[in-house]
């Protein structure tokens, strides 16, 4: 009886989780479905979700893998602070996190004023795009960095280190091999999370074409101006782009 409840429990989650994913393929016209890609926005829509999510994703590890190792490692006063802190972007509504971002880095904001002197306007432009993606996907990078450096048995690295190969090479050649499922984990949730950004994305870099329209953006954009067609057809290439990345994660996983 419990087995059968589990099962049935179990069985309507992932039915609810299926259904509408598959309501996308089979709404989707496949005669239009190459029309609806091959459209200048959709072609920009693509090229700037690609590039923007490179530049973020080339951005969050240059940072984030010295922030992930000095939480695994340091011992610092107000490292459960700074922890925390790194948590926030995955708990805040996204939309708080674009007007947080827009009332920091806004020519209205906290920083706006300072960065206009210099010639440099952040908001609605595609930096803001690639700040917001940061904001907001740089702690799936942290996360798992961090859980894969705790891993590493320290006394290989000890023992890299007595045969003379000092502190730097040791990083390089014994505790990023050694912790790189996790590092490339997070690599690719992080990738994940900045190509579906929406909320930061609209409200902090806004939704202009060629600029900072990112495919949800175009997805969204499509279906406000009743191009159903065009919205499922960028919309099914999201999913296909995300079950790619599920698929490798579960790799990596099993590596």
């Amino acid at each position: 009886m419990i087995r059968a409840a589990i099962a049935v429990a179990a069985a309507v989650l992932v039915a609810f989780i299926v259904l509408p994913l598959a309501g996308l393929v089979l709404h989707l016209d496949p005669r239009a479905f190459a029309a609806s890609l091959a459209t200048p926005s959709a072609q920009n829509a693509l090229r700037l979700s690609l590039v923007t999510t490179a530049l973020s994703l080339g951005l969050t590890v240059a940072f984030g893998t010295p922030l992930a190792y000095a939480l695994a490692r340091g011992r610092f006063p107000g490292r459960r602070v700074v922890d925390a802190i790194v948590d926030l972007p995955i708990v805040v509504p996204p939309a708080v996190a674009g007007l947080a971002l827009l009332l920091a880095f806004g020519r209205n904001g906290t920083l706006g004023p300072g960065l206009h002197a210099l010639g440099i306007n952040l908001s609605f432009s595609t930096a803001a795009v690639v700040m917001a993606q940061v904001f907001v996907a740089s702690p799936f990078y942290v996360r798992a960095a961090r859980g894969g450096f705790t891993s590493v048995d320290r006394t290989l690295e000890a023992a890299s280190e007595t045969l003379g190969m000092g502190p730097l090479r040791t990083f390089a050649y014994v505790t990023v091999p050694l912790a790189a499922p996790a590092l490339l984990g997070g690599v690719v949730l992080s990738w994940a999370r900045a190509l579906g950004e929406f909320g930061a994305t609209i409200m902090f870099a806004g939704n202009l074409t060629g600029i900072s329209q990112t495919l949800p953006l175009a997805v969204y954009l499509d279906l406000e101006s009743g191009d159903v067609s065009g919205a499922t057809a960028l919309a099914v290439t999201l999913v296909a782009l995300s079950l790619a990345i599920v698929i490798a994660v579960r790799a990596l996983a099993h590596d």
